[in-house]
């Protein structure tokens, strides 16, 4: 009786374990390879699926995402002789289990090392300046040997990116002067532009003020002008609109002479030869308010003669 239990518990047991391996549930992005007795027999997609237990063997089970794989610095000579050291990284992507489980013993080793040789050829034909500056040549021409190279092992080469390129300690040092000193150049060009720049603009300032204030004399004067030539015709239609006589301007001729002479620097004055005429008209408006002034009393129009006019003779200080 406790033979059979015994017995009994085996077999439950081997059910147990028959059904475990006979299910198998593949997880999603994930590929699983079957063997039957050491050949291939299959591969397992995603989700659950049925094997023959103690028969099919899971060889392997790979990731079908994509993946990220950073490389160490690798030593690379240019053409130029110089040797630097440059970081890749790797975006692949596994596309086909099978290729990638037979086809190649370690895909992560063999793409490290293919990357690092066709680093070496590409790196080989440029010079030191023209590396550090063709990142997206350098990573185009890697990726293209790459993805051809690796297509037959079931991977996909997404991207191949560089992530630091170091040049030999005095290089860059030799580098940094250079940049440095390119600055300092930069800086000095820029430096005498603004001065330039600034001189030119406050010479066309000054242009534009001396221009403008050329223009205000220029219009002041003329209205100036302007004003006096209507000051001028006012006054003359002013006179003329009155009808002065010869009397009227006589005495307004006799009026000016004395502001002829005002200063102290005034030591010589000439008189006009004009002023006989108006001593003449005065004399002639002075005669005819002799009898009103007069009366009775004696003078020319007391005799009934008429007096002849006495030419001063002005002086001359």
């Amino acid at each position: 009786m406790d033979a059979i239990i015994i017995v009994l518990i085996i077999l439950v047991v081997l059910v147990f374990v028959a059904l475990i391996k006979t299910i198998q549930v593949i997880p999603q992005a994930s590929a699983a390879i079957v063997e039957r007795f050491g050949r291939y027999t299959r591969t397992l997609n995603a989700g659950l699926n049925i094997v023959v237990p103690f028969i099919d063997t899971i060889r392997n089970r790979v990731d079908l995402r994509e993946q990220v794989v950073p490389f160490p610095p690798q030593p690379v000579i240019t053409q130029d002789n110089l040797v630097v050291n440059i970081d890749t990284v790797i975006y692949y992507q596994v596309t086909d289990a099978r290729a990638a489980t037979y086809e190649v013993a370690s895909y992560i080793q063999a793409i490290e090392q293919l990357t690092v040789t066709t680093l070496r050829n590409i790196i080989g034909g440029m010079d030191l300046e023209r590396t550090l500056t063709s990142r997206e040549e350098i990573n185009a021409a890697l990726r293209g040997v790459l993805d051809e190279a690796t297509g037959k092992w079931g991977i996909r080469v997404n991207r191949v990116e560089l992530k630091a390129i170091e040049p030999p300690t005095s290089i860059q040092d030799s580098m940094e002067k250079q940049m440095r000193a390119d600055r300092d150049k930069r800086a000095a060009i820029l430096q005498a532009e603004g001065v330039r720049q600034s001189e030119i603009l406050r010479a066309e300032g000054e242009k534009q003020s001396s221009i403008l204030r050329a223009e205000g004399e220029a219009k002041a004067a003329a209205l100036r002008a302007e004003g006096e030539a209507q000051a001028i015709r006012t006054v003359f239609e002013s006179i003329h609109a009155g009808d002065p006589d010869q009397k009227l301007l006589s005495y307004q001729y006799l009026q000016m002479l004395p502001k002829i002479a005002e200063g102290d620097a005034n030591k010589l004055w000439i008189v006009p030869s004009e002023i006989g005429d108006a001593l003449k008209g005065l004399g002639g408006a002075i005669g005819n308010f002799g009898p009103m002034a007069g009366g009775n009393g004696g003078g020319p129009a007391a005799t009934g003669k008429e007096a002849a006019p006495r030419r001063e003779q002005p002086t001359i200080d």
